[in-house]
C-alpha cells in the first residue's frame, strides 16, 4: 500500500499527478492520496506503523518531527520518500537501503522528471535485482503469480526489473516455478544446498526447521542473493527478507554490476 500526503494546495495537485501515474505504471498497485488529515501526526504515525510506503509532499523538517516517535529500524521500518510541493526533487528518507526507497525514489523522480536527492552512501545505478522462491510441492503457477507481485509491488518493482527466479535444487522440476518464469519470459535457475551455503551469513530470516528439511537455512533468501551475487560478481543485499504465504515464500536481492563500487549501508 503507498500512501500519498500533502499539506498544501499545490502539494494537492502533485500529490493527485503522482497516484496517477504509478497507477498507470503498475495497474496492481494499491495507491490513495490525502490532503491535510486529520489528525495529521496520528494518521501518517498509523500508517507507518502499519507498515505502509509513505510519500510526504511536505517540509523535510516536518515529516522527520512527525515519523520519529514511531521509528524502529531500517529492517522494520517502510520506505518514506518526501517531496517539494513542486515536484523538483525526491529525498529518500528512511529505509534507503533494506526498505527500497532509494530505489523507489529513483523510479518516482524519473516519473516526475524531478532530482533524485541521494543522502546514503552509495548512488543506486541500475542494480540488478533477483528472486529467490520456495514453495509446497504443486503449488500452483497463480499463487506463485500473485504472490511475487504483491512482494515486488511493496518494493517498488515491478517483474520488469527482475533477471531471474531461483530457488534450491530440489526445486528443479517445481511444475509452477518452471510455468511461472516461462511465462514471465525470466530464466529459472537452481542450486544445491552447499552452494547456497556460502550466504549463510547474510540471511536475515534463517530458519533452523528449514535447515534439518532441506539443508540450508532459507530458500528464499539464499537463492535470491546467491544468483545476484553470480549475476554480477559483486557482493549481494537483501531488498526484501522473505516473506511467507501458506503455500510459498519469497525474497528479493539486488546486486551491482563491475564498476560501479560496493553496497554501503548508512541507513
Amino acid at each position: 500500500m503507498i500512501r500519498i500526503f500533502a499539506l498544501t494546495d499545490a502539494g494537492a495537485r502533485l500529490g493527485e499527478r503522482l497516484k496517477v501515474l504509478l497507477l498507470a505504471k503498475d495497474s496492481n498497485a494499491s495507491v490513495s492520496f490525502e490532503l491535510k488529515p486529520q489528525p495529521f501526526a496520528e494518521t501518517i504515525q498509523g500508517a507507518f506503523t502499519h507498515g505502509e510506503r509513505l510519500i510526504l509532499i511536505c517540509a523535510t523538517g516536518i515529516a522527520v518531527r512527525t515519523l520519529t516517535p514511531v521509528l524502529l529500524d531500517k529492517y522494520r521500518d517502510p520506505a518514506v520518500l518526501v517531496l517539494d510541493e513542486q515536484g523538483q526533487f525526491v529525498i529518500p528518507l528512511l529505509s534507503g537501503h533494506e526498505g527500497g526507497a532509494n530505489e523507489w525514489g529513483r523510479q518516482v523522480s524519473d516519473l516526475l522528471n524531478a532530482q533524485l536527492v541521494m543522502t546514503t552512501a552509495q548512488p543506486y545505478l541500475q542494480p540488478v535485482y533477483t528472486v529467490g522462491m520456495g514453495c509446497e510441492r504443486g503449488c500452483s503457477q497463480e499463487h506463485l503469480l500473485d504472490f511475487l507481485n504483491q512482494c515486488l509491488s511493496q518494493q517498488g518493482l515491478t517483474i520488469n526489473d527482475i533477471v531471474s527466479i531461483n530457488s534450491i535444487d530440489i526445486k528443479a522440476d517445481e511444475q509452477g516455478l518452471i510455468d511461472l518464469a516461462q511465462s514471465l519470459g525470466k530464466s529459472f535457475q537452481t542450486y544445491s544446498a552447499q552452494i547456497l551455503a556460502a550466504v549463510n551469513d547474510q540471511l536475515i530470516n534463517p530458519s533452523q526447521y528449514v535447515y534439518d528439511t532441506v539443508g540450508v537455512y532459507g530458500v528464499a533468501e539464499s537463492a535470491a542473493l546467491w544468483s545476484a551475487q553470480q549475476a554480477t560478481g559483486n557482493e549481494a543485499e537483501l531488498l526484501q527478507a522473505k516473506l511467507k504465504t501458506p503455500k510459498a515464500t519469497c525474497a528479493i536481492a539486488r546486486a551491482f554490476p563491475p564498476g560501479t563500487g560496493s553496497i554501503g549501508e548508512q541507513d
